[in-house]
């Protein structure tokens, strides 16, 4: 089938091929089966999407060379930092191989797989090395897979270095069971509120925090609400006298 243009702008398709993010191959792990758009199988799901079935898969480890964050081949930017990371780590006593569990280049993305332990470690690097240089964490964020057996709750760290001009993630898993990863309040402070809603939410405890307690959530909540475990309706709400039955108790329409 031949590509057509848009005849008032011709060096763009006319199509949406573009208009989708870019879809993973079939490397990499699959953790995980879900079916209908929220994973509802209690008849709760009244988005239409039931019948949605699809795998969840996580990326696999990135051989070398890893390129770069315009998607060119080769030794590239993701490489430099790469190395220069690793070199930083031996220069402390660290070996890289027990610190970075695996390094994964997703969709023009770089991300370091750390070994929770080392975690502050790394971040202090990353932060003070002058050939890396990110100065700036602009937070936290959870993510629960309950299909990722020892590994379920993830957070995940977005670094930007301002000198640089460069962009990267960490990213470090805890089971259920020991939902415990290190404070980077020390490293950077701006955390303090980040982690404070990731524990909130996910229920991961950031050992180190000056004060870990929930932001949004009243102090005596039970449970964590975005883990994908939690239930999905969540309290009844009264409204005027009229009581309004939480989404997974109302119709379904799937």
């Amino acid at each position: 089938m031949s590509e057509q243009k848009n005849p008032e702008r011709p060096d763009e398709p006319d199509g949406r091929d573009d208009a989708v993010p870019a879809q993973r191959d079939d490397a990499g792990e699959a953790i995980a089966t879900r079916r209908g758009m929220f994973g509802a199988d209690n008849g709760g799901d009244t988005s239409g999407y039931g019948g949605l079935v699809r795998t969840v898969r996580l990326p696999g480890a990135t051989q070398r060379p890893y390129g770069g964050p315009r998607g060119e081949g080769g030794y590239g930017e993701f490489d430099e930092i790469a190395d220069e990371l690793e070199g930083a780590l031996d220069e402390q006593g660290l070996v890289p191989e027990n610190v970075l569990e695996k390094t994964v280049v997703d969709r023009d993305e770089l991300t370091f797989h750390i070994e929770r332990s080392r975690l502050p470690a790394v971040a202090r690097i990353l932060r003070d090395d002058p050939a890396l240089r990110f100065e700036l964490c602009t937070g936290v964020s959870g993510v629960h897979f309950p299909g990722d057996k020892g590994r379920e709750l993830h957070a995940v760290y977005h670094l930007r270095s301002i000198t640089h001009n460069r962009l990267i993630r960490l990213e470090v898993s805890a089971p259920d069971a020991d939902p415990h990863v290190p404070s980077l309040v020390d490293v950077y402070p701006t955390n303090d509120w980040h982690e404070r809603e990731t524990y909130d939410f996910f229920g991961i405890v950031f050992d180190g925090h000056p004060a870990l307690t929930r932001i949004m959530m009243p102090d005596d909540w039970q449970g964590f609400p975005q883990r994908k475990d939690y239930p999905l309706g969540g309290i009844p709400v009264e409204y005027k006298g009229a009581q309004i039955p939480a989404p997974d108790q109302r119709r379904s329409y799937s």
